[in-house]
């Protein structure tokens, strides 16, 4: 088994690729498997942000593994202005989706309650199947309702780099 543990900036070649869906490069422990069908255990650390399309690690023998977006069912989401696309993020944030926001259109897991009610609002949708990259959040914490000064789950936020795009 190829045992990753380290993540690394990215490199212009690698000696391995893992093609995954956004859930899977969300988790820090994964068994699963190279595109030439190696089996692979990732034991990263927990607590950081999900795996970007492009990102790259080093396993324990010092193969560098590159990961990559597999295509995922979404919804490829388009309005006719900037007040009914903001509206419809508006309804979509109210709700937790994840979503990867592009220029003047947005992006979410596939979902038929959620395609109608976009659909309902005005929104063009178009079901698609692409590498999903949502946006990462505001705070790299995590969500919790510890209280300040309680040493178990108190961290201080980490504020995203708001604009930059990978």
């Amino acid at each position: 088994m190829l045992v990753i543990q380290e993540r690394i900036e990215a490199q212009e070649s690698w000696d391995e690729e893992l093609l995954l869906t956004f859930e899977a490069r969300s988790k820090s422990r994964l068994r699963c498997f190279t595109v030439k069908g190696e089996d692979v255990g990732l034991f990263l650390e927990r607590g950081q942000p999900p795996l970007h399309d492009g990102a790259c690690l080093r396993s324990q023998d010092g193969r560098v593994v590159r990961i990559s977006a597999r295509p995922e069912p979404l919804l490829h989401v388009t309005c006719a202005n900037a007040f009914e696309l903001t509206r419809a993020a508006y309804h979509l944030g109210n709700r937790h989706v994840a979503l990867q926001i592009g220029d003047n259109w947005l992006r979410l897991l596939d979902d038929y309650v959620l395609k109608a009610m976009l659909e309902q609002l005005g929104a063009r949708v178009e079901n698609i199947e692409a590498g999903f990259q949502p946006e990462h959040g505001a705070y790299g914490g995590g969500h919790h309702h510890s209280h300040h000064g309680e040493a178990d789950f108190n961290y201080a936020p980490r504020l995203h780099q708001f604009g930059v795009r990978t």
